[in-house]
């Protein structure tokens, strides 16, 4: 019986379907700033500082066949609570290089904007530590980022976008 499951109406052999692939083949910085406003203008009285982090991400397909490029965006924000005057301004463009395999059509823009940001976010996280010690700062540790929500809003985004665009039509 199990013989039968596996072969195809016409009695061939039936391929089993194959388990998503993905590997990281290269990951870069696209760009960088920080600015220590700090430094630059001080700020009288107690710091106590507020961090406000956005991401964004893109993906695109490389013209090599199963490769895809996303670029992670993060602007990093922190104002003295006090006063609200800025203390520190970084963004980063954080980039990798994905080779992605056995995905199905309707699932690869998901797979794209969430695992494979996913996979970069350790280094990220690393390189916005080192960047904000360097810059004169306590080392700032980000919180996970949770990409699904952040597809999810995006979506949400773009519907109600959707919409709008229908209703001023």
């Amino acid at each position: 019986m199990a013989d039968e499951a596996a072969k195809s109406e016409n009695g061939a052999a039936a391929t089993p379907p194959q388990p998503p692939q993905m590997r990281v083949l290269g990951q870069f910085i696209r760009d960088l700033s920080f600015e220590n406003a700090l430094a630059v203008k001080g700020v009288e009285g107690e710091v106590k500082p507020e961090i406000n982090v956005e991401v964004s991400l893109d993906a695109k397909k490389r013209p090599v066949e199963h490769q895809y490029e996303i670029i992670s965006k993060y602007k990093v924000t922190s104002k003295n609570q006090g006063g609200g005057e800025p203390l520190f301004l970084m963004e980063m463009e954080y980039g990798g290089i994905f080779h992605v395999e056995n995905v199905p059509e309707e699932q690869l823009h998901p797979f794209l904007m969430i695992e494979c940001p996913r996979m970069l976010f350790p280094f990220v996280r690393r390189i916005v530590s080192d960047v904000t010690r360097d810059g004169g700062f306590p080392p700032l540790n980000l919180d996970t980022v949770d990409f699904l929500a952040l597809y999810r809003q995006e979506l949400a985004r773009r519907a109600e976008a959707g919409k709008a665009d229908k209703t001023l039509s």
